[in-house]
């Protein structure tokens, strides 16, 4: 099965299994990458159960509103993910989401680590 952008569901890594979240190369068309976050998030709600979730930034520009819309995505996936990879962000764009983060009313319960290898996230996200 595929989810709605196009990554193998579930995907196997290493003897665990995650879910990646291809939120890269939308360059500037937030539209679309808006679109693909509601969809991806009516299609791990409708599992009914947790995942460790890795998302690629990669190409995709990250502005204000950009990462609002992500740390509102990842607020309704909360319930659902047990541990969130984010690869290909800067380190101000991690400055800047994690301000965005502590502006949200109900804390983030899952643990959140950035990347810059897609390998070593996956690795993290399969490890106990």
């Amino acid at each position: 099965m595929k989810s709605p952008g196009g990554s193998l569901f579930p995907y196997y890594y290493k003897g665990g299994e995650l879910h990646c979240l291809k939120y890269g190369s939308f360059f500037s068309n937030a539209d679309a990458l808006f679109a693909l976050m509601k969809a991806e998030e009516e299609f791990i709600s409708s599992r009914n159960r947790q995942l460790n979730i890795w998302v690629d930034f990669y190409e995709t520009q990250l502005t204000d509103s950009v990462l609002i819309k992500f740390v509102e995505n990842i607020n309704c996936l909360q319930n659902h993910t047990k541990k969130l990879a984010i690869v290909g962000f800067t380190f101000w764009d991690k400055w800047r989401l994690r301000q965005k983060i502590k502006k949200t009313t109900v804390p983030f319960s899952m643990p959140i680590k950035y990347f810059d290898d897609p390998e070593v996230a996956k690795t993290w996200l399969v490890s106990e």
